[in-house]
């Protein structure tokens, strides 16, 4: 296996605390309360991480005509500014389920829902999936579905949905157990948004028959054959 990516400048592993500690980021200098560095004490806050990361996904997603969100969603995390991990897959997966859900026919204006995905998305913090025992990527594609829905703490039927939506969500991501993966965790959560949106919206997205990762090889903690998208011959 490779060297796995984990800290951006110095590609060594990452620390996760039980408690935060005040962190200067290496990109930006401004000072943040954390529970990640790396082993040399690097840190890099959520708002430098996703920046470049955030632009290659609005700006793949406006130019795309596929209805098939995990092939989107694959062919972003090919681009060097979406990494391993990170909280950029906290827009990442209900960006690819909103222009996935328009060319399938749904009835949104693109840019503006990418738009207010981006918003939503980026107040998820890095680490949120064990921190706060809810995976960003399930809370992501519950996003997804209230953009759609137009749905707010007072709707009815659709608020009720969307928290169905991402609950079924987390339960898959729940069940592969962990450690985290930001690709399994985010495939996880579109493949059950589409199921989800074709029964309760009649809009009919597209699936592979088997959505395979190429990235295993970049994850220090790829669960291999236990991941149901793990395929050793999958090209990088």
């Amino acid at each position: 296996m490779g060297k796995a990516l984990e800290c951006l400048i110095c590609s060594e592993p990452l620390l996760y605390l039980e408690k935060q500690e005040k962190m200067v980021c290496s990109f930006c200098q401004r000072k943040f309360d954390s529970y990640v560095k790396c082993i040399h004490g690097h840190y890099i806050c959520d708002t430098c991480h996703e920046a470049q990361g955030l632009k290659a996904i609005r700006e793949t997603c406006l130019a795309s005509s596929s209805r098939n969100p995990a092939a989107l969603a694959l062919q972003i995390m090919r681009n060097p500014a979406i990494y391993m991990h990170g909280p950029e897959h906290h827009t990442l997966v209900g960006a690819v389920l909103l222009a996935s859900f328009k060319q399938a026919g749904g009835d949104i204006m693109l840019l503006q829902a990418l738009e207010e995905m981006q918003r939503r998305g980026s107040q998820l913090p890095g680490g949120i999936c064990g921190l706060y025992g809810c995976c960003g990527a399930a809370v992501s594609a519950g996003a997804f579905y209230s953009i759609v829905t137009n749905a707010i703490p007072l709707s009815g039927h659709v608020w009720g949905q969307g928290n169905q939506l991402t609950a079924a969500c987390l339960m898959r991501i729940g069940q592969l157990g962990g450690p985290r993966c930001c690709k399994r965790d985010s495939l996880t959560a579109i493949l059950t948004a589409v199921d989800f949106v074709s029964e309760h919206l009649g809009i009919t997205m597209e699936t592979d028959e088997q959505v395979l990762c190429p990235f295993s090889e970049k994850n220090a903690q790829c669960i291999r054959r236990k991941c149901p998208y793990y395929s050793k011959s999958v090209p990088r």
